[in-house]
């Protein structure tokens, strides 16, 4: 049963809600399997082997091999989960970020130190802010860690 969401009308934003909690079981429990040395070094030498040891979707496995955030989020990851597959690839949380938004890592540090986005144009979906998904790589093939 769905419930009402007004909060999908937030430009830019996957709410971690319930139902993305439930969509991204695997892949967040897969994402906190690399908290463990010997698993990210299981990871690192057959990626696709270890993936398969998790019932995760085919979408959420090719998302973790591209290493694509926006995608990894839309399939029901949470990027506090996802921040242990950055730091398995030696990323850190602001380059993570960066390559979310399509900016450096120095763009999107430098956009965060001046307030982060204006709000003009990104309050509801429909608007041409900068936050709007016509403005955004997510699902565009961009927003990779590699």
């Amino acid at each position: 049963m769905s419930l009402e969401k007004p909060y999908l009308d937030v430009p830019g934003t996957t709410i971690f809600d319930a139902e993305q909690s439930r969509k991204g079981y695997w892949l967040n429990q897969f994402c906190m399997s690399l908290m463990k040395a010997e698993n990210r070094e299981r990871f690192k030498a057959d990626q696709r082997k270890y993936l398969d040891e998790w019932p995760m979707t085919e979408a959420q496995k090719q998302a973790v091999l591209a290493a694509d955030l926006n995608k990894a989020i839309s399939l029901g990851g949470n990027i506090y989960f996802l921040a242990k597959l950055g730091a398995t690839h030696g990323k850190s949380f602001q380059q993570m970020a960066g390559s979310m938004t399509g900016m450096t890592e120095e763009e999107y540090r430098d956009m965060m130190i001046k307030g982060g986005r204006s709000p003009e144009g990104n309050r509801v979906v429909g608007e041409n802010g900068s936050a709007q998904a016509q403005n955004q790589p997510q699902g565009h093939g961009t927003g990779t860690l590699l």
